[in-house]
């Protein structure tokens, strides 16, 4: 690395080749000012406020993008200077608003700071005002363009890292602004309102209308924490003014997400003040919920599973935990259940990932991300596949964006045209349920054209032989007959992934939830292993999490065959470690899964049902099912920060505290290890889910006695090898990934680089098979579910969200216009859809982005509850119902006037 050596201000700098000035500056702790730069995007120069004075150097550079060279002499406060941004200043206020001391950017507006900075009170020039309309109609964010200076930041980062590409400059000279095509609204653009242009507007042209003029910036309190949504686990500073949240603030320090964030993350976070908040314990008397005492309905529960266990035995209890919670609540619950004396404890990542978690432990040793986020944008070549990154990771999907414009490959696999499908170098759109076929036909080219990292193959895995002749039959024109790609896009994709110095593959739901799920996972493993893919940067198999902490939830054991760190129930040796730790005595049983537990219930072996923070009666699969299941059991406990569809029937509900008034931990997708911190107090007597668990195991005999979280991880990171060297003092800035055995051990990045977990990895030879249910004359369309941008799982807390809520207040299911035709069905019209479990009444939106023969509806909504459709035939290994793939039929109902239809959103 070549060093220069310069000097700024008369101090000496070290930096390195291609530095600009602004950097090597920064770099010293010297600030210059800005307005069009920002670290994330490309240099340009535009605004010339950052300009500096280079000894023998004519005119005065824009630090931005000067780059620095040896024995450079730089001034950055020297007269010159001065008088040239005094003077740019002069001629941006002569067109500016004079409203500064009222404007919404006040206090963090950098004109107002730079004009105070160089004591620039009245413009010396006469320039003409700009009046134009503000632009109100979206419920995200306001846009005043008279008070706008041409920077271009929102334009560019829309374009360079969101790449919705949604506003740019219009129109020439005085009249420039900026502007979405053909000036139409934001909301009727390509905009997805991730509120980056906001967070990175220099002055008021753009402010947030969540929580508007509630706070100044002097006013508020910023408490870092981590996003309650997906995954990704990005960070983020709630803005605290009087014990309310007031807005939000990305964290530009964050490795997750370096300061980017989605419409959820930046704009769906006034829930917690919402007034459907849950404030008192509930106890159902006379068939109806009504308010209770913390005293009374903790005694009630504990009374109740004391006598059921007397009765029945401790597996006739189960507990369902929660990935919205945190790793210590979640720790908390199944602990609670094992002392019981039943493994009856499972949680949604049995409707998610349940098929990576069995697959990949059995193929490698652990079930998790191989890689990090951050390598995605410096792979080779992208396989994304059952995953519609742009709506369900956002923020990952700006590193794929970012990745593709430096010149990776990017191959898409998905049955529906999904965003990403329109910028990828191959698009292979395969039937639903088709993923083995297409996953061995690629392994098949592979082999054929000899593109496989022998060596990898003999010195790091195991199995090759018996793969190698499964896949024999696989030839491209075999696979085109089952999955309908074609084969010569086989042939390349194959190509390409092969190819490729490094290689990831990122997968989601699309890959997990069918009856083969994990067979989906295995094949995917076959992949990546074939090719030498894991164990290096920038490669590996990366399934993406659907909830903030579906990963940390398996991680603590909310499992019912393992403990937490994934350690075997039945393994003597570790039954022995919990039960001197616990001071009990553990079953050796494996317990039951979610799917099990409702099968359970409706034969009455499982008499009483505890769930946190999770709202089967919309997420989960055949909720007809599930529903008469649960109003079979003897008595339902539910803990959650809403009277949800599920807290509904049930006999007992306690009033938990939301991720903003609790401190703890999530992991997120690529097993980073981060905090969660208390920004305000609970609302009314709800509590704290760990506070809460901690109370029913003091009523129930236990003597737990937690002063605070951090106490809890303790217990975890002691008994917990992955977790063995966290702490909160150690992941109190960026968090860790696990593995981190000891409290010295940096994390890790990247798994399996010297070998794998289990030694070496171990290949799987899995054959393609049909969906449980497929179409035929009385049920003709497939229907595949999934999630939006703008809402979340059941829509628990989006739904609260005004601004969430008001843009996109209902859901539709998705149809070809093809199949739209042949029912005599247009735009907007009522239908009802019909499978062999159920039937629901919605209304249609037309679009190509589902094929022929396919079906697409969200499962955000209660008014149109899509799992009652869905199939609870599950896999077998991993359990997951099959919730991609289902039999329908769709039929018209006659009304008067279905009344409009608002198609301003994009669904996952």
């Amino acid at each position: 690395m070549n060093v220069i050596k310069l000097t700024i201000n008369g101090q000496p700098v070290e930096t390195t080749v291609g530095t600009t000035i602004l950097e090597a500056a920064r770099q010293a702790k010297i600030d210059i000012p800005t307005f069009c730069h920002d670290p994330q995007l490309v240099g340009t120069g535009a605004c010339r406020i950052c300009v500096v004075e280079v000894e023998n150097m004519k005119n005065l550079p824009a630090s931005c993008v000067a780059p620095v060279y040896d024995g450079m002499v730089v001034h950055t406060e020297s007269e010159r200077v001065v008088q040239a941004r005094k003077a740019n200043l002069n001629l941006l206020l002569a067109n500016h608003p004079l409203d500064c001391l009222t404007c919404e950017k006040n206090g963090t507006c950098k004109l107002q700071d730079y004009c105070y900075r160089y004591n620039v009170k009245n413009t010396d020039f006469i320039g003409e005002k700009k009046n134009l309309p503000r632009e109100t109609s979206n419920p995200f964010y306001e846009r005043d363009m008279n008070k706008c200076i041409l920077c271009g930041k929102c334009a560019r980062i829309c374009h360079e890292i969101n790449g919705a590409g949604a506003i740019d400059y219009a129109n020439r000279g005085f009249n420039s602004t900026i502007s979405t095509a053909f000036d139409e609204p934001l909301e009727n653009s390509t905009c997805v309102f991730c509120g980056m242009c906001v967070d990175i507007c220099p002055v008021g042209a753009l402010t947030s209308k969540i929580g508007l003029g509630a706070a100044r910036a002097w006013e508020v309190k910023k408490v870092k924490t981590t996003c309650p949504y997906c995954g990704t686990g990005c960070s983020f500073y709630l803005h605290v003014k009087e014990d309310k949240i007031v807005d939000v603030s990305p964290n530009y320090e964050s490795p997750v997400n370096r300061g980017n964030l989605c419409v959820k993350g930046r704009f769906g976070w006034d829930f917690v003040h919402s007034p459907e908040r849950l404030t008192k314990p509930l106890i159902k008397k006379d068939g109806k919920l009504v308010e209770s005492t913390w005293e009374e309905a903790l005694s009630f529960v504990a009374d109740r599973i004391k006598d059921t266990i007397k009765s029945h035995g401790p597996d006739a209890i189960a507990g369902i935990s929660s990935a919205r919670c945190t790793n210590e609540d979640n720790y908390l619950l199944q602990k609670l259940f094992r002392m019981l004396g039943t493994n009856n404890i499972d949680h949604c990542a049995r409707l998610c990932h349940a098929p990576t978690v069995a697959a990949l432990a059995t193929a490698f040793g652990s079930g998790a991300m191989t890689n990090s986020i951050s390598e995605i944008e410096f792979s080779n070549c992208l396989l994304v596949t059952g995953s519609n990154t742009t709506e369900t990771h956002p923020v990952i999907s700006y590193r794929i964006l970012k990745a593709k414009n430096r010149g990776t490959s990017l191959i898409v696999a998905d049955p529906r045209r999904i965003g990403l499908a329109e910028v990828a170098d191959i698009f292979l759109q395969h039937r639903p349920g088709s993923d083995v076929a297409l996953f061995n036909g690629l392994l098949h080219v592979i082999i054929k054209e000899n593109k496989l990292d022998q060596d990898f193959i003999k010195n790091r895995t195991e199995g090759f032989e018996e793969v190698k002749k499964t896949v024999e039959k696989y030839t491209p024109e075999y696979v085109e007959k089952i999955t309908g790609v074609p084969a010569e896009l086989i042939i390349d994709a194959a190509l390409m992934y092969a190819e490729a110095e490094t290689a990831s593959i990122l997968y989601t739901m699309g890959i997990t939830q069918h009856t083969s799920g994990t067979n989906n996972v295995m094949s995917i493993g076959n992949l990546a292993m074939a090719t030498g893919n894991l164990g290096k940067l920038n490669s590996g198999v990366n399934p993406l999490r659907g909830q903030n902490n579906v990963q940390g939830a398996c991680d603590m054991g909310a499992l019912p065959g393992v403990f937490p760190g994934y350690q075997g129930v039945t393994d003597p040796k570790n039954i022995e470690k919990f039960n001197r730790s616990w001071n009990a005595v553990l079953s050796s049983k494996p317990g039951l899964t979610v799917t099990e537990m409702f099968d359970a219930a409706e034969t009455r072996e499982i008499k009483l049902m505890y769930i946190m923070g999770e709202n089967v009666m919309l997420s989960d699969a055949n909720v007809n099912h599930v529903e008469k299941a649960i109003k079979n059991l003897d008595l339902l406990v539910v803990q959650d920060i809403f009277l949800t569809e599920t807290a509904q029937i049930a006999d007992v509900v306690f009033p938990a505290a939301s991720f903003a008034e609790k401190d703890g931990t999530f992991s997120n997708t690529e097993r980073r290890v981060q905090r969660i911190r208390r920004a305000v107090t609970t609302r009314g007597e709800s509590r704290p889910d760990w506070l809460i668990l901690s109370d029913l195991a003091n009523k129930l005999g236990f003597s737990w006695d937690y002063p605070h979280p951090s106490y809890i991880m303790e217990e975890i990171a002691s008994l917990t090898p992955s977790y063995g060297g966290l702490s909160y003092s150690r992941i109190e800035n960026e968090g860790l990934q696990w593995p981190c055995p000891s409290p010295e051990h940096p994390g890790t990045p990247c798994m399996h680089i010297d070998k794998f977990v289990r030694g070496l990895g171990k290949f799987h030879a899995v054959e393609n098979e049909l969906p449980a249910e497929v179409p035929d004359e009385s049920y003709p369309l497939v229907l595949t579910t999934g999630r939006m941008l703008y809402h979340y799982h059941t829509g628990t807390m989006t739904r609260r969200s005004r601004s969430l809520e008001e843009f996109k207040p209902e859901d539709f299911l998705k149809i070809n216009p093809q199949d739209a035709e042949k029912l005599n069905i247009t735009q907007g019209e009522n239908v009802r859809v019909s499978s062999r479990r159920g039937e629901i009444e919605t209304r249609v939106e037309l679009t190509d982005m589902v094929p022929q023969g396919v079906v697409f509806m969200t499962f955000h909504y209660h008014e149109s509850p899509v799992n009652k459709l869905t199939n609870s035939a599950i896999d077998p290994i991993a359990k997951i119902p099959e919730l991609k793939v289902c039999a329908v039929k769709v039929e018209k109902i006659e009304t008067d006037d279905p009344g409009p239809i608002i198609s301003n959103t994009k669904c996952c």
